[in-house]
């Protein structure tokens, strides 16, 4: 009886955290990218428009200021959010892992499709930037991508990110003209619990 009794047990409560933290970390890594890729450019364009004279404000470190946000952003959004799952009950994990999961508000954050406007935006952008602006954007200074041989590889990572970055922040927008068009996602429907005794 014990056998059966033990084969029928909830899962392990410790595996369940972690893979609930898991998830957590990883979609607030997501807005972490996609909120520094939108504030990083008006941000860094302000600061050396103000600091500096207009000739200091070129392609190519525009695109770096944006990469290396969207990057500061994927760090600080896993850390922040690493920290408040450690410092959270199973039970308030579990209830925001399943608010995240089935969530499609059009509240600023916590749509899927913003974060589907924004990959679609960040993949499309990583391959036209560089097409556009292959000419402009000058080598990456050797301090960021050391580990990468040859100034080609280095001026595409630069250009390619950069693209990327600038691309999540117009899907991003392209989600908020949608949502405020009163085009607005389906609510999902979610079936009733059922008992199968």
């Amino acid at each position: 009886m014990s056998s059966s009794s033990e084969s029928h047990d909830p899962p392990d409560l410790e595996y369940a955290r972690l893979v609930d933290t898991d998830y957590l970390v990883r979609r607030s890594m997501t807005k972490g990218y996609q909120l520094f890729s939108i504030i990083t450019p008006p941000l860094y364009a302000g600061f050396t428009l103000f600091r500096r004279s207009r000739g200091h404000l070129t392609v190519s470190r525009l695109l770096r200021a944006t990469w290396l946000g969207g990057a500061a952003g994927i760090a600080g959004g896993g850390a922040v959010e690493y920290v408040r799952s450690t410092n959270s009950s199973s039970e308030t994990l579990r209830s925001r892992r399943i608010l995240a999961t089935i969530d499609v508000s059009i509240s600023i954050w916590a749509s899927h499709r913003a974060d589907d406007h924004a990959t679609i935006g960040a993949l499309l952008c990583a391959v036209l930037i560089p097409a556009l602006f292959w000419k402009r954007a000058t080598i990456i200074h050797r301090r960021y991508l050391s580990s990468l041989c040859g100034q080609a590889k280095k001026q595409l990572v630069l250009v390619v990110f950069g693209g990327a970055g600038l691309g999540t922040a117009a899907g991003y927008f392209t989600h908020v003209a949608r949502s405020a068009s009163g085009d607005v996602p389906l609510t999902p429907v979610i079936p009733p619990e059922t008992s199968y005794l």
